[in-house]
């Protein structure tokens, strides 16, 4: 049986929708709690993928948040050895910075909604290709520079390093490929505070168009996140 460690940051941003594509594919998933668990003591070439998800704090506040040091350390590891990893939203940004890219506040402000993707001839001949003009959820006030040698997949207006990939077996991921309608209903609890302090968008705004464009992402996205799973842990 194949494993998959996913770190994870906050309890309500969890594999969700990558949690079905792996179960399907006989995976055992094990979450590591990032602000609790010794990351230090963590194995990060142990298993047959890794992933590191999402969470509302900068790739950049060790000060704050410690653990940030040795989770950085762990997502070298995995990529100095080639090994499958895939990090989302905060996740994307921690490989970025483990790469030696910068990762800052968005000077385009923050994005937080459903919009479509702007595909690279790469990222159309990538995995990412069935996205082509299916909305994504994006969450997220920092962005970061495409790291040295990474190919960059997908971009928006405001955040132009949406996607890239590194190696045969790295995919970083700004936006959420992993949501479902259901699931969000956590985030938008978690959230809240967030939500209700930044222009421009209302949680009734967000429902609407979560269950417009939920249904399709739960397609296209799960079809894309099994797609480089088999890809890359065949």
């Amino acid at each position: 049986m194949k494993t998959c460690v996913a770190i994870r940051h906050v309890a309500f941003e969890d594999l969700d929708l990558l949690e079905g594509v792996l179960a399907a594919r006989n995976f055992q998933i094990r979450y590591v709690e990032a602000p609790l668990d010794d990351l230090s003591q963590l194995d990060a070439l142990a298993p047959d993928l890794m992933v590191v998800l999402g969470g509302p704090i900068g790739a950049y506040d060790e000060a704050l948040y410690p653990f940030l040091l040795p989770e950085l350390a762990a997502v070298e590891r995995r990529l100095a050895a080639d090994r499958p990893l895939i990090g989302l939203c905060l996740g994307a940004q921690l490989m970025a910075r483990a790469l030696g890219a910068r990762v800052y506040p968005n000077p385009n402000g923050k994005e937080l909604g459903w919009s479509a993707l702007s595909l690279t001839p790469e990222g159309e001949a990538s995995a990412l290709g069935g996205l082509d003009g299916a909305a994504v959820l994006h969450w997220h006030g920092d962005t970061f520079d495409l790291p040295h040698g990474a190919v960059r997949l997908a971009s928006t207006p405001i955040t132009p390093n949406q996607a890239f990939s590194w190696g045969q077996r790295a995919l970083g991921l700004q936006f959420h490929a992993e949501v479902t309608g259901r699931g969000l209903e956590r985030w938008f609890v978690g959230n809240a505070g967030e939500i209700s302090s930044t222009a421009g968008v209302t949680l009734p705004q967000l429902r609407t168009a979560t269950a417009q464009h939920a249904p399709v992402i739960e397609r296209v996205g799960a079809a894309m996140l099994g797609q480089w799973v088999d890809q890359v842990c065949a």
